[in-house]
Order: structure tokens, then C-alpha cells, then sequence
């Protein structure tokens, strides 16, 4: 029998992902979007015609109530969020209300309107933070340092309550960072890759960026959206960490990056006062900038898979310099077609003032 899935945040990179994983799967996918003026389908403009899209929000429960009566969905995954840790600072009382009342009130609506449904809630490594062990696993203590981990770890609770409260099938993908070529540009990995696409092809001058020394555990979302398939998939649910169980340092992406356009990093000075220069030609191409560091930095985070692994059967497909490569592939023809763009605006407009 066809399931249904209900996605929330389907627009987004993660969703994206998992709604072709799951059209592949023979699902019948519907996603919530807010109402708008003007529809943005984002990244599944190319599924649009494939999915069914529910207007609701997420501090709105009865619309959430209303999105599980229509899509009678057998799989909740929710993945709507306001997931950037800076404008958490800027946003706090907005990321709680998204992050974790929201997670409250698409709980509720399943509960009132098919409490047998199964519930993914999106968590994240931000929640360890401070971190209390390397590397972290799921039972790591939590240690949140900004308003968005704190709204997670919210709704990472409130999940686990409802699971053992009213014997709902609820678990949490503890998800470390996980990019991809649909990334936001206001991630620092997609906020590289297209500043380096534009310093090659003469766009941009320099790439500004906060603590190079910040270490992340990263991998690609296609391999995490199997991860929250698989979790759903169980006799009995649980939480897991999502993991490549390998580190690397900000610095050692922009250098992959620059190193994908043939361009080698030079480092000198220290602190604040770093600069990247192109070896070949001594230019300057990456500066340390003050204001993106962050109120409370997060130093290392750094996840174990080996439950998801064992227990789901769950493997990486894309490695970290294949992740960089594809970010810079696609940057640097996105870079390509907007600057051919520019070329022929400026001829029609030549040939309109003649």
C-alpha cells in the first residue's frame, strides 16, 4: 500500500532531498509551505508537479491539524526551521517559536489527528555546543550555545516526551553540518564556495569569513536525508546521531575550494590580522572580518555514527573533498550562467538605446 509523507521546511535543502528520496520510494509526498503573494518553490521547482503543497505554519497549529487531516500522513519529517545560528542572536523570540514551539504544534496535530503516524524531528550537533566529550554520541550531555540551540534542544525534548508520554513513534536525527549545492548562501561552506567562484571569474575581490580555526564535522544532505528514512523505517523508535565522524577546520574547506579553481592559499599574520593570499600572484583573497565571529563560539563539534551504522545500516556515499567539489562544480557554473546573463542584458540594452 502507497504511504504518505508529510514533509515540513520542503523547500529547503534538506527537504529537497528527501522529497526525491522519497517520490523514488513510491510515496505520495506532500510538503507545507506559508502563504505568499508569490509562490517560491525553491529547491523542488523541478518536483512541483510531483508534490502536493498544504499552505500552514508552523506557529499555527490549527493549520498543522488542518496539513494532517489532508495529507493523512503514515511519515511526519520535520525539517522547517530557522536554521542559520547568527540570526538566531538577531531573531531569538522568531527561532523559538519556529524551533521549538513549532516542533510542540506539528506534535500535537499529529497526536489529535493521527497519533499511529511516525514523527522525525530535525535536531542538530548545535545542541551539544560546549561540547562535554569528544566525540559526541547520544548520550553526550547537551550544552547549548546560542538561541537556536536552545529552540532545538526544545524540540529534541518535547519529542522524546511525547514518545514515552503517549507511546508515539517519535525519534531525533541528532544531524551534525551536512551541505550541498542547494545550501543557502548565508551558510559559511555555500557563502565559500561562492565567493571563490566569483574571485575566479573576477566577480569578487576577497572573501571575508570569521574563525578559520573553528573545526565542523560536514558532510553531503543527500546521505543524511537516508538517515532520517531509515530512522522511520524501525520496529521501535530511537534517536541517533548523524555523523561523518571526521573533522575539519573552516580553513581547510576554503582551501579545497580555492585548490578546486587552481588557485593555492598562502597564509600569513595571526589572529584577527590573517590574510589568504594566491600564492602565484600574491593577491589577497581571504580576510579575517571581526563582525562574523560569533557571540558564543562553537569550537569543535565532532559526531560518532556508529549507532546509526550499526543499527539503521547506514553509510556515507560522498566524502568531505567530493562535498567541496560539488559545491564549487556547481557554483562556478551558476557564477558562469549569471555573468553570461549580465553580457547579453547589457547587448539588449545597447541595441534599445540605439
Amino acid at each position: 500500500m502507497r504511504k504518505n509523507a508529510l514533509i515540513t521546511g520542503i523547500t529547503g535543502q534538506d527537504g529537497s532531498y528527501l522529497a526525491e528520496l522519497l517520490l523514488e520510494k513510491g510515496y505520495k509526498v506532500y510538503g507545507i509551505m506559508r502563504r505568499k503573494s508569490k509562490v517560491d518553490y525553491g529547491n523542488i521547482e523541478h518536483l512541483k508537479n510531483d508534490v502536493t503543497l498544504i499552505d500552514a505554519d508552523m506557529t499555527d497549529l490549527v493549520s498543522l491539524v488542518n496539513a494532517m487531516i489532508i495529507s493523512q500522513a503514515d511519515e511526519v519529517y520535520n525539517l522547517a526551521a530557522q536554521s542559520f545560528v547568527g540570526t538566531s542572536w538577531d531573531q531569538p523570540h522568531a527561532t523559538a517559536d519556529i524551533d521549538g514551539i513549532g516542533v510542540l504544534n506539528i506534535l500535537e496535530a499529529i497526536r489529535i489527528v493521527k497519533p499511529e503516524a511516525r514523527f522525525y524531528q530535525a535536531s542538530t550537533s548545535e545542541m551539544f555546543g560546549k561540547v562535554q566529550a569528544i566525540p559526541q554520541t547520544e548520550e553526550t550531555p547537551f550544552y547549548p550555545r546560542s538561541p537556536y540551540g536552545v529552540a532545538k534542544l526544545y524540540g529534541h525534548w518535547i519529542t522524546k516526551n511525547y514518545r514515552e508520554s503517549y507511546n508515539m513513534y517519535a525519534c531525533s536525527g541528532i544531524l551534525f553540518n551536512h551541505e550541498s549545492e542547494r545550501r543557502g548562501k548565508e551558510f559559511v561552506t555555500r557563502k565559500i564556495t561562492d565567493a571563490v567562484a566569483r574571485i575566479k571569474l573576477g566577480l569578487q575581490d576577497c572573501l571575508e569569513l570569521g574563525n578559520l580555526d573553528a573545526k565542523r564535522d560536514w558532510g553531503h544532505a543527500k546521505d543524511y536525508v537516508k538517515a532520517m528514512w531509515l530512522m522511520l523505517q524501525q520496529d521501535n523508535a530511537d534517536d541517533y546521531v548523524i555523523a561523518t565522524g571526521e573533522t575539519h577546520k573552516v580553513r581547510e574547506f576554503v582551501e579545497l575550494a580555492f585548490k578546486y579553481v587552481g588557485i593555492q592559499i598562502e597564509w600569513q599574520g595571526k589572529a584577527e590580522n590573517e590574510i589568504g593570499k594566491d600564492k602565484e600572484n600574491g593577491k589577497v583573497v581571504v580576510r579575517i572580518n571581526p563582525k562574523f565571529y560569533r557571540p558564543a563560539e562553537v569550537e569543535l563539534l565532532l559526531g560518532s555514527p556508529e549507532k546509526a551504522k550499526n543499527k539503521l545500516d547506514w553509510n556515507l556515499e560522498v566524502s568531505f573533498k567530493e562535498l567541496v567539489e560539488r559545491m564549487m562544480k556547481s557554483d562556478l557554473e551558476k557564477v558562469s550562467n549569471e555573468i553570461a546573463f549580465m553580457e547579453v542584458s547589457k547587448e539588449v540594452a545597447s541595441t534599445l538605446d540605439k
